[in-house]
């Protein structure tokens, strides 16, 4: 539950009469209770940080109910780093480093993930309640850039045709970040009664952007959002909202494991059980552990719904 002394949050704003928002986002309870649950190396950490930043930015604005889920698939010592924030910014993150990997602590983007200009940049948008038949959006490019604001930035005009500008920054206790979009022509913003015009919102943009770059990475770290707003935009005509709290969730569940396993098979199941006598599964987000013994996996084939299958949560096994 998100507290008022929480400095975990997502503060929305737009500049007066012109198609140009912005968000800044503070996370630190959230990003220590990802970092609880594993032990990356502090480039890895860095990274990882500033995605979760940028997912709760971006999940910021969805239209639907349901999730973005941001992936960067890697081809060097980090083979994979994924955040998923949903419309009500709850959030979860890993990473996945390969076995004996030595990371160095000022590590690159492209020294963990772009080796070989193989790395991979993926936006997933997955709605709740789907249809019959309906599946997840998702968006695939090459991992363009030095940093993961870049990436981000060449996703969004790419996939997205959409002018966005990112300034992101995380160490062991707050993964922050600033968002700057320019909107199209004739978007209807919330808060707006008048539009500018086509030439005003250009200088409008150029301007925010302009204000933007000059903030540093340890100002973004350790300067509160409502000071940092103030700070940039002081001159500027800006309507601020109501702010809104991310905070760490995850959705993992003994029904899901139990889907999981249905899709491999039961030949494939009931080998892994021969060999090593019952099935244990550990969330990779949060940790928590779910085992499978035979008469378990014996009911997730024994029935279509997996829910009348697997156990109630009280009998999961440790």
């Amino acid at each position: 539950m998100t507290t008022e002394t929480s400095k975990d949050i997502l503060q929305k704003f737009i500049f007066d009469n012109a198609a140009v928002r912005g968000e800044l986002v503070e996370i630190s309870n959230a990003w220590r209770e990802i970092q609880s649950r594993h032990d990356y190396p502090t480039a890895v950490k860095g990274l990882l940080g500033e995605m979760v930043a940028a997912a709760a930015l971006l999940s910021a604005n969805l239209k639907f109910n349901g999730a973005i889920v941001m992936q960067i698939f890697g081809d060097g010592p980090v083979q994979l780093l994924v955040v998923e924030c949903d419309a009500d910014l709850h959030l979860r993150a890993t990473a996945k480093v390969a076995d004996g990997a030595v990371v160095a602590d000022n590590a690159s983007l492209e020294d963990l993930l772009n080796q070989g200009g193989k790395g991979r940049f993926v936006i997933t948008l997955d709605p709740k309640d789907k249809v019959p038949g309906q599946q997840p959006y998702q968006g695939v490019v090459p991992l363009i850039g030095d940093n993961v604001a870049t990436v981000i930035e060449n996703y969004m005009l790419r996939s997205e045709q959409m002018d966005t500008k990112l300034w992101l920054a995380a160490d062991d206790g707050v993964a922050r970040g600033l968002l700057l979009q320019k909107l199209p022509r004739n978007s209807a913003i919330e808060g707006q009664v008048e539009q500018a015009t086509e030439e005003e919102d250009l200088e409008t943009w150029n301007r925010a952007i302009a204000l933007g770059g000059t903030l540093k990475r340890e100002e973004l770290l350790t300067t509160d959002a409502p000071t940092l707003i103030r700070r940039l935009f002081w001159e500027e005509t800006i309507r601020v909202f109501d702010p809104a709290h991310p905070e760490f969730r995850c959705t993992c569940s003994r029904e899901k494991v139990g889907d999981m396993l249905k899709m491999l098979g039961r030949d494939e199941v009931e080998s892994a059980l021969a060999d090593l006598g019952q099935l244990g599964i550990n969330c990779d987000f949060c940790g928590k552990h779910y085992g499978f013994d035979a008469v378990d996996c014996a009911q997730l084939f024994a029935t279509d719904s997996t829910a009348d299958a697997v156990a109630p949560v009280s009998d999961v096994k440790h």
